[in-house]
């Protein structure tokens, strides 16, 4: 593994770090990337998943954040881009949408069918050119954002982009969950209707 310390880099130095990294590796083989902002996240998840390797990303203080890449055995050695253009950084890539997720199945019908749904949806929020702002979770839904959650991965990815998780307190303590929380923070309805109110979109799947 290699490990590149790109904290306090202004863009687009950490993905420049990072694919020197990866022309490191001579092969397969992890690269972890430490940066400073949500951007740089969002700069380096694209660059990755234009590229075909596996990426993750977590929060891991205020202003740290580490951004993992799995690099397999077959992409170094790919014929070179034509023209290949310079590093460009990306705006932000969220827009004032707020996701609503009232329970841990999607649709109706089949819980376990349901479930599968979730999981895939939620990992398709991952994958959005376009990232919501706010995802909030509540009654049922509240139990993905806490521990044995099959989706916790990519929530902490969410989260380390820059995308806010958001869950219901009361739910929580009614789940007996409230020791439970892995990802984002405990909110309250107040603030769930605000951000409902402020959203320029609301989704709920």
């Amino acid at each position: 593994m290699i490990q590149v310390n790109a904290l306090g880099d202004a863009c687009p130095i950490p993905v420049v770090k990072t694919k020197n990294a990866i022309k490191e590796l001579g092969g397969s083989g992890v690269v972890e990337t430490l940066v400073d902002n949500e951007i740089a996240v969002q700069n380096l998840t694209k660059m990755a998943n234009q590229k075909g390797y596996k990426v993750s990303s977590k929060k891991l203080s205020d202003r740290q954040y580490q951004v993992t890449m799995e690099i397999g055995g077959g992409e170094t050695a790919k014929a070179p881009e034509v023209a290949a253009a310079p590093e460009a950084c990306i705006p932000d890539a969220r827009e004032n949408t707020v996701v609503v997720i009232a329970s841990a199945t999607m649709g109706e019908g089949d819980p376990e069918l349901g479930r599968l749904l979730m999981k895939g949806y939620i990992y398709a929020l991952t994958q959005l050119d376009t990232l919501p702002k706010t995802l909030l979770f509540y009654n049922g839904g509240a139990t993905l954002t806490c521990e044995g959650s099959a989706s916790l991965e990519d929530l902490k990815s969410l989260e380390a982009q820059g995308v806010q998780i958001l869950t219901c307190g009361t739910c929580l303590n009614h789940y007996g969950l409230t020791d439970s929380l892995k990802v984002g923070e405990v909110t309250n309805m107040y603030v769930i209707a605000e951000t409902m109110a402020g959203a320029a979109k609301i989704v709920k799947p």
